[in-house]
């Protein structure tokens, strides 16, 4: 066990000290003098105890365990999102969490993890060859499909996009052909291209289709993004401020709870998915480049232990939680600064949440593990 455990990657653990205490004053002054939301910060730090305990565990389990059973936990992700629509009301126009009292639940954030697992464990049958188009890219882009469809319904726009990435990063690191590489980017430009035509044809329809269905937050969001000055001004308020509070900063920021300037007081969510607002206006441009430097470092120290893997199923799992946080990473501040559409993608660490951030240590949990375990491979193999 204590030889398990010296495996971990201490480089990454102080890295998630630093984002504890990160998130916990982060956290704290987002809702500082605010009666709705009491005691944050302290559920923070319990939420980043158990993460650490999940961590732990993890890391113990042996991954090839995990892999072996990877349509057990993919069928379980899926049951979950289906009982979504069976047992939660719906709220703000969207079904996405199971709610037990003060304790939330959100099967969608957990289902990447589950992904992640079932497309290693589906690529790894090909040992290192290229893939196949019917039998293993079709088969990894079927898989994926089902749990993006049923997110897409709820509707999670964030988190089934983040699927998505998932897909095209594992495949990417599998040994995909390019010709086929070249057909999938004309397939998402191409499909794209007929989106936003479609979109600005039927304008008017689908704005009223969805306003009738009580969803008119999609079009809203879509229609900020692609007619910015068309956009009323509720619409474009969250992203106009987000970016006068960021850029109010400047070079140091406003200093630790002196960040409370009535530009934020009209962004929603800051202790949560606008979170990095906090960052710029109190820590200014020096904090969030230090926040974005911890980042670089801690998904370069996964890649390398995805690298240094004797099993490519391992580093495919690796590759595929890495993807998955960058992208969190890049949507989430490129939405507060105006680059990217406004979703309910959290900031991996940082933004208050237990869902997401149990799921996210019990990823690199998940990595830890193929670390650890790397040696017994090598000597059975």
């Amino acid at each position: 066990m204590l030889n398990r455990l010296k495996k971990m990657d201490w480089m990454m653990l102080i890295i998630l000290i630093l984002f504890m205490g990160i998130s916990t004053i982060l956290v704290r002054s987002a809702t500082y003098n605010n009666p709705l939301y009491p005691n944050h910060d302290v559920k923070t730090l319990i939420f980043y105890g158990l993460g650490f305990v999940v961590i732990l565990l993890a890391t113990l389990v042996d991954y090839r365990l995990i892999l072996k059973v990877w349509y057990v936990w993919y069928a379980l992700g899926i049951v979950l999102l289906l009982l979504i629509f069976v047992f939660v009301e719906e709220k703000n126009g969207a079904r996405s969490w199971f709610e037990f009292g003060e304790v939330s639940f959100q099967p969608a954030e957990v289902m990447k993890l589950f992904l992640i697992i079932a497309i290693a464990a589906l690529m790894g049958r090909r040992q290192g060859d290229p893939l196949r188009m019917r039998s293993d890219v079709m088969v990894v882009a079927a898989v994926a499909f089902l749990p993006f469809l049923l997110v897409m319904m709820q509707p999670d726009l964030g988190n089934a996009i983040i699927y998505i990435f998932i897909v095209l990063g594992m495949l990417w690191i599998g040994n995909v052909r390019y010709s086929y590489v070249m057909i999938g980017l004309a397939a998402v430009v191409g499909g794209l291209i007929l989106f936003v035509t479609l979109f600005n044809a039927y304008n008017t329809e689908i704005r009223d289709y969805l306003k009738e269905h009580k969803k008119v937050h999609w079009y809203e969001r879509i229609n900020t993004y692609i007619h910015p000055e068309e956009a009323s001004a509720d619409d474009r308020r969250q992203s106009e401020y987000a970016k006068i509070a960021i850029g109010s900063g400047g070079l140091a920021g406003d200093g630790y709870l002196q960040g409370e300037s009535k530009n934020r007081k009209f962004i929603p969510y800051t202790y949560s998915d606008s979170i990095f607002v906090v960052i710029g206006e109190e820590f200014g441009f020096q904090g969030a480049a230090v926040l974005l430097l911890l980042y670089f470092l801690f998904i370069y120290r996964m890649i390398l232990i995805a690298y240094q893997c004797y099993d490519l199923r391992g580093s495919f799992i690796i590759i595929g939680i890495a993807t998955m946080m960058v992208f969190q990473i890049f949507e989430n501040i490129g939405m507060m600064i105006g680059i990217m559409p406004i979703t309910g993608i959290t900031l991996p660490f940082i933004s208050y949440g237990g869902t997401s951030l149990l799921l996210n240590m019990m990823s690199i949990g998940l990595v830890f593990s193929i670390r650890a375990h790397q040696e017994k491979y090598q000597m059975e193999s």
